[in-house]
């Protein structure tokens, strides 16, 4: 059963704020899934996924053309997908603050003078029970 955001857990909250590697997945021209490990920043009150990397990427290359992406966290038992869609931010403002979050989650990004942000509209949550709350009205 499909979720929002606003049912995460202080459980799925606390996950998406330790130092924890994640898979994008986003689909290629001819429809095949590309997947690849990376590190990500979510903002609860945004319900916004932040990766970011290098323009040109296959990556960039392909959220500017199918416009959805999906992040997910395995750690032991405990798993936790986030999708929706994507957009390519090249703002500097945009892409220093997306270097500043992902420097509080994992470390300070080295410069980058190419590096651009893939920013996910959360709609879409999916996981183990323990990342869901419970009371949350369903």
């Amino acid at each position: 059963m499909a979720r929002t955001v606003d049912e995460l857990s202080p459980q799925a909250l606390e996950l998406l704020g330790e130092y924890h590697l994640a898979t994008l997945s986003s689909l290629r021209a001819d429809g095949t899934p590309h997947v690849v490990a990376v590190g990500f920043t979510f903002d609860a009150e945004t319900g916004t996924a932040r990766v970011i990397t290098f323009d040109g990427s296959q990556k960039v290359r392909n959220i500017e053309r199918g416009r959805y992406a999906a992040l997910t966290h395995v750690v032991g038992p405990r798993w936790l997908t986030l999708e929706g869609p994507a957009r390519i931010r090249r703002e500097p403002e945009q892409v220093r603050d997306a270097e500043r979050r992902y420097g509080d989650r994992y470390r300070q990004p080295k410069p980058n003078p190419q590096r651009v942000v893939i920013e996910v509209d959360v709609t879409r949550a999916m996981g183990s029970a323990d990342m869901f709350d419970a009371a949350v009205e369903r």
